[in-house]
């Protein structure tokens, strides 16, 4: 169940969570990771954004669902889902996921790889 820790502008959510919510037309995830770890294999259709690029790529979020902020541990996803609240993004659409894409990998959800979506 999302959950919401003190001064957190997000909800946290487990990876099996995420992926009970993968699919929906009103989820997108965002992975925050190095386009080399990009690359390496991600959530499937996941919009690829690095933390480093997301202030200047705000515009690039969907604006009208929720996001599912993913990297390789839950550190970079949730300082991603700071800066998106920062931006002006509604906390009530802002999701930590806290494992990372290999668990993600691992577990065999729906991935990809290289420049496939």
């Amino acid at each position: 169940m999302a959950r919401q820790e003190p001064g957190e502008p997000y909800y946290r959510v487990s990876i099996d969570e995420a992926a009970d919510m993968y699919g929906d037309d009103n989820v997108a995830f965002v992975d925050v990771r190095r386009s080399d770890e990009y690359l390496g294999g991600h959530v499937k259709n996941a919009i690829p954004i690095p933390v480093d690029d997301l202030l200047s790529r705000v515009d690039d979020l969907p604006r009208d669902k929720k996001l599912f902020f993913i990297c390789a541990q839950g550190v970079r996803s949730g300082l991603g889902c700071e800066m998106a609240a920062a931006m002006g993004v509604d906390p009530e659409r802002l999701f930590n996921i806290e494992d990372g894409t290999p668990t993600w990998i691992e577990k065999g959800f729906p991935s990809s790889y290289g420049l496939e979506p």
